[in-house]
């Protein structure tokens, strides 16, 4: 992965990804995701994308929508009014952040002894 992230636990106790500064917005998208078949169904749109299958492909969240094009994805935020309230990465980033995030889903919940 070309940027830089680590997870973290919220006050609640739910797991974070926190994002580099430059694709942070995208940090709000991903946790929307809360289903390993939701993440399939995204990783295989981006993929068709990249293939040429579709020439792009939108996806809405609940605070998010991310635009996805063959070479650049993106994201913008309903409810951040001030600029920045977009940021894009490359497709094939925004696939791999998907591949990680798809691999903490089983201990997005999880409890931990701290």
């Amino acid at each position: 992965m070309k940027y830089t992230y680590e997870f973290k636990r919220n006050p609640l106790g739910y797991l974070r990804i926190i994002l580099s500064q430059e694709i942070n917005l995208f940090s709000d998208f991903i946790e929307d995701i809360t289903f390993e078949s939701e993440v399939d169904e995204y990783i295989d749109v981006v993929q068709r994308v990249i293939e040429g299958e579709y020439d792009e492909f939108e996806i809405e969240g609940n605070a998010t929508s991310v635009l996805i094009r063959k070479d650049t994805t993106v994201l913008h935020h309903f409810y951040i009014f001030e600029k920045p309230n977009e940021n894009q990465m490359e497709t094939e980033q925004f696939k791999e952040l998907l591949l990680i995030w798809r691999e903490k889903i089983p201990e997005r919940y999880r409890e931990t002894d701290n």
